[in-house]
This record gives structure tokens, C-alpha cells and sequence, in this order.
């Protein structure tokens, strides 16, 4: 019996502290610097001015309806997009696709060209120094520049 006799006036404390603090003012205060303070107590040697704070409980009524309204958007974003996708890309982003395959195989036909035109490949290595390939990596790299022609240079 004393027990809860001590449990319920911790309680009844615990409400009577927090419904002070919540009850507590808020000043508003601008140093000389210019800058913009806040605080539960007013500055005494500066202009304060106390801020008016309207608070009110959650609702949740309110709180489900706004999440029920964010999922119902969000399947239709979804379905939007799944439409979209089943329809396939769009003229321009084909037409975007084509122009970047042409130019990789131009790029790449170049490339072929300078190897087959060079006498030795190199490549710079970071202080701009060239650092001339080997056989075995002149011939890699002939290899995967053919390969980036048979991929972007046929329809």
C-alpha cells in the first residue's frame, strides 16, 4: 500500500513538473552582434520580447488520413510509372540512344585506326609520362576496342 501511495505522488509530481515546463514562456532576443537568441528566461540587459507559441494535441484522425493519402500517391506513382514502362522507351529517348551508339562507334573506329596506324601504343601514366604497351596488353587492347566496334557499330 505505501508502495503505490509513493508511485502515485511520483506521478502526480511528474505531471505537475512537466505541465510547468510546457506552461513556460518563450523570450526572443538580438545580440549585438546581430544575432537572434532564444530562451525560457528574458535578457535583462537586451531588448526581449516574449514569443507567442500556439501548441495543440496531435490528431490522429488527422495524422492516418495524411499517411493514407502519401500510400494512395505513391501506388499511383507506381502504376504510373509501371504504364509507362510497359509502353516502352519514347521516340526522343530512342533517338537519344541511337546518336550516343553512333558516336561510340565513331569513337571507337578512331581507336582502331590509331592502333592499327601506330607503331607502339602507350598510354600517360599520372605525372604525363608515356609508358608504351607491351604485346600482350597492345594486343587486349586492340581486342576490346573490336569488341566496342561489333557492340555499337551494328544495328
Amino acid at each position: 500500500m505505501k508502495k503505490q501511495i509513493i508511485a502515485a505522488t511520483a506521478s502526480l509530481l511528474a505531471l505537475t513538473a512537466t505541465s510547468f515546463v510546457f506552461a513556460s514562456d518563450i523570450y526572443k532576443w538580438t545580440d549585438e552582434d546581430g544575432n537572434v537568441h532564444y530562451g525560457d528566461k528574458p535578457m535583462v540587459n537586451a531588448q526581449t520580447e516574449r514569443v507567442a507559441i500556439d501548441s495543440a494535441p496531435t490528431d490522429p484522425a488527422r495524422i492516418m488520413a495524411m499517411n493514407q493519402a502519401r500510400a494512395q500517391a505513391r501506388t499511383e506513382s507506381a502504376e504510373a510509372a509501371a504504364a509507362t514502362a510497359e509502353q516502352g522507351p519514347s521516340a526522343d529517348e530512342l533517338r537519344a540512344e541511337a546518336e550516343e551508339r553512333a558516336q561510340k562507334c565513331a569513337k571507337s573506329r578512331q581507336q582502331m585506326q590509331t592502333f592499327v596506324t601506330s607503331r607502339r601504343l602507350y598510354r600517360e601514366d599520372e605525372s604525363g609520362e608515356r609508358v608504351y604497351l607491351d604485346e600482350a596488353q597492345t594486343m587486349a587492347a586492340r581486342k576490346r576496342v573490336e569488341d566496342q566496334i561489333t557492340e555499337y557499330c551494328s544495328p
